[in-house]
């Protein structure tokens, strides 16, 4: 099996894209990772005068990268190979976020998601982001179309 940090190697992102540090558990039916938001963000640097805000975009990006990329490398990794074959290559399908409570500058968030359903090379997930005292964020669906062979 593909291990969670051979999963975030693979991912098609960089700083400042990047909104993954860590994937806390994996397996075939979901997946519990987290992210650091770091104060100095670029995002910040216009998002609400002098009170900023993660823009709700980010949480969406941030529980998709989790939430479908992430557990999308883990379910198409090749089981002998234990990575997939070539880059990864995805498109954002369809999000349905709910948000309840603002993430701010220099906080951590945890995404829980649990497959839907991967079928015909799309996946599709319940998400939840919860901040560091476990209240919850934001929480919805996300889709993506995946490939992940060549």
């Amino acid at each position: 099996m593909i291990n969670p940090e051979e999963i975030i190697a693979q991912l098609p992102y960089t700083k400042p894209f990047l909104f993954v540090d860590e994937i806390e558990s994996v397996n075939e039916e979901e997946i519990t990772g987290n992210y650091h938001f770091p104060k100095d963000s670029y995002f910040y640097k216009g998002h609400f005068k002098d009170s900023p805000v993660t823009p709700g975009v980010i949480l969406t990006e941030c529980a998709a990268q989790i939430g479908v990329v992430c557990l999308g490398i883990f379910l198409g990794a090749d089981e002998e190979q234990n990575a997939v074959e070539e880059k990864v290559q995805i498109a954002l399908t369809s999000t349905a976020m709910d948000f309840f409570i603002p993430v701010f500058p220099g906080e951590r968030v945890y995404v829980r998601a649990k497959k839907m359903y991967f079928r015909f090379n799309k996946l599709k997930c319940e998400v939840k982001m919860y901040n560091e005292e476990e209240k919850l964020i934001c929480k919805g669906e996300i889709a993506g179309m995946m490939n992940l062979k060549s």
